[in-house]
């Protein structure tokens, strides 16, 4: 076919159920090491709508927290709920000395401003990564900063795997603030070292 050309490259598949088994496992353990010292793993999850995927997606996180022995707690909100109304919420949440993560469910509400709510959360409780700057740290390659959860789960998964992305060249479909720009960004990271081409619905 004109201006494709054909690679032969191997495929492997990665058994993530396994890792998912074994990453819960060692999160019970830091959980249980925490929980000696005093200090009890909590998290919160606002909700904001009846969008039916969204509820899936919280339900399995708060599965996961019991399994890991983590704290949940769930906010649900109206779906005509404002940004004002959920900053109002998220701001409570930070002052709250005894919740140590913050997770707002996408999507929010229609007209709800995502990324101001993202910059809300203080970004040491900011697990899903989203706060300016905790993916700043990201794109300047520094330490500490909290990341993505989906693209941090891939880089888990081709560590466990023994794939090899020191000069590989990674494609990444899709340039999302959630799971596309962070694994691009990830991928590239010294010590990772690939070569990132990213594809997206206006590639041609």
């Amino acid at each position: 076919m004109p201006g494709y050309v054909r690679v032969n490259v191997s495929a492997r598949i990665v058994d993530g159920k396994a890792l998912g088994i074994k990453i819960q496992e060692e999160v019970s353990e830091r959980v249980s090491s925490l929980k000696g010292q005093g200090v009890a793993p909590h998290l919160a999850v606002v909700i904001a709508g009846d969008d039916p995927a969204s509820h899936v997606y919280v339900r399995n996180k708060e599965r996961a927290c019991e399994r890991c022995g983590i704290i949940s707690t769930r906010i649900d909100m109206p779906g005509s709920s404002n940004l004002e109304e959920i900053l109002e919420v998220v701001s409570s949440l930070n002052s709250d000395p005894n919740i140590h993560g913050i997770l707002v469910q996408s999507p929010a509400p229609d007209g709800v401003d995502e990324l101001a709510i993202a910059s809300s959360i203080l970004p040491q409780k900011d697990v899903d990564g989203f706060h300016p700057v905790n993916l700043g740290k990201l794109v300047q390659g520094q330490a500490g900063g909290l990341m993505p959860c989906t693209p941090s789960g891939v880089m888990r998964m081709l560590e466990s795997s023994g794939v090899k992305t020191r000069g590989a060249r990674a494609v990444v479909l899709g340039r999302s603030r959630i799971v596309g720009m962070p694994m691009a960004l990830m991928l590239a990271q010294p010590g990772c070292d690939a070569s990132v081409t990213i594809v997206h619905s206006k590639t041609e």
